[in-house]
C-alpha cells in the first residue's frame, strides 16, 4: 500500500543558485542535517534529516534562468494517468512523466493560474517520514487569479473537495482528500486568492509552511541568517505565521501552532 493516498502533499524540494549556501541556511534554521549529494545530472540532489528522517530536498538549479523557489509534490499512484488528467482538465505538463533511478516517477507541471507543483509516484522512495512537527513541512497553500478555473483543475485532477473558511472577508478554500468527510479535520492544504494587496506582477504559486516553535524567533534566525520578512508575524486562527525568504530568495512560510 502507498504510503500517501492520490493527490496527499508527500515531498518539497527547493531548487537554489547556491547549494552549500542553502544547506547552511536551513541547517540553522530548521536543525536539519543531509545525506551525500547526487550526481550532477541531477543538480547533485541532498535530501535533508530531521532527527535522521528525510522531510524535503535541496538541489543547485542547472539553468540560472530558472526560478529559486520551493516546490511542493502531490502523490500519484501514476503519474502518466494523473498528466493526462492535468491536461484535460486545463493545465499543463512542463515535464512528462520520467523515472528517477528506483526512487520513483516524477512530473513537473501547472494549474490553469500558473502554479506550478509536482507529481511523485513513489518506487523505493515516497516522501517525508516526518511533518507536522517543528522543522518539518506542514501545509502548502496555491494563491491564483483564477480561482474558478482552477477550483475546477484540482476537484478534477486529485478530486479535492472544497470547504470554504466562514469568514467572507477571506475567499480561502481548504482541499480535503477524495473520500474523506471535506473540513478542517481533514484538509491538507488550500487555495487563496492574489488580490491587490499582493504585486501586480505575482503569478500564481504555491506556498510551502514549515511548522516552528517560535515564529518570531524563527524570523530572527531567518533575518540573521541573511534571508528576508515579506510578512511580519501575525496571528491566524491556527497559531502565528510570517512569510519569509532565505538568503537566495525562495520564498516559504514559517506557522507556529498555539500552544496548549
Amino acid at each position: 500500500m502507498a504510503a500517501f493516498t492520490e493527490g496527499m502533499p508527500c515531498w518539497v524540494d527547493a531548487q537554489l543558485s547556491d547549494l552549500e549556501a542553502g544547506k547552511r541556511f536551513y541547517g540553522e534554521l530548521f536543525g536539519w542535517t543531509y545525506g551525500e549529494g547526487g550526481s550532477e545530472a541531477y543538480g547533485h540532489y541532498t535530501e535533508a534529516f530531521l532527527d535522521g528522517k528525510p522531510v524535503a530536498g535541496l538541489a543547485a538549479k542547472r539553468d540560472g534562468r530558472m526560478p529559486t523557489t520551493w516546490n511542493i509534490y502531490f502523490a500519484t499512484d501514476d503519474a502518466a494517468r494523473t498528466a493526462a488528467r492535468i491536461r484535460e482538465s486545463g493545465g499543463h505538463v512542463i515535464t512528462a512523466p520520467v523515472r528517477v533511478g528506483g526512487h520513483g516517477t516524477m512530473a513537473l507541471a501547472a494549474d490553469p493560474g500558473g502554479a506550478v507543483f509536482s507529481l511523485w509516484q513513489e518506487g523505493d522512495q515516497s516522501g517525508f517520514e516526518v511533518q507536522g512537527k517543528p522543522g518539518s513541512f506542514c501545509w502548502t497553500e496555491c494563491y491564483t487569479r483564477q480561482k474558478d478555473a482552477v477550483d475546477r483543475f484540482y476537484a478534477e485532477v486529485f478530486g479535492f473537495q472544497g470547504t470554504p473558511l466562514p469568514d467572507e472577508k477571506i475567499d480561502y478554500l481548504l482541499w480535503s482528500p477524495a473520500g474523506t468527510e471535506p473540513g478542517e479535520g481533514t484538509a491538507i492544504g488550500a487555495r487563496s486568492v492574489i488580490t491587490d494587496a499582493f504585486p501586480a506582477e505575482m503569478p500564481g504559486h504555491f506556498l510551502i509552511y514549515f511548522s516552528v516553535v517560535d515564529c518570531d524567533g524563527a524570523v530572527e534566525a531567518v533575518i540573521r541568517l541573511g534571508g528576508r520578512v515579506t510578512a511580519p508575524p501575525f496571528d491566524i486562527p491556527y497559531g502565528r505565521m510570517a512569510v519569509l525568504a532565505d538568503d537566495q530568495g525562495a520564498s516559504f512560510a514559517v506557522l507556529a501552532e498555539p500552544t496548549k
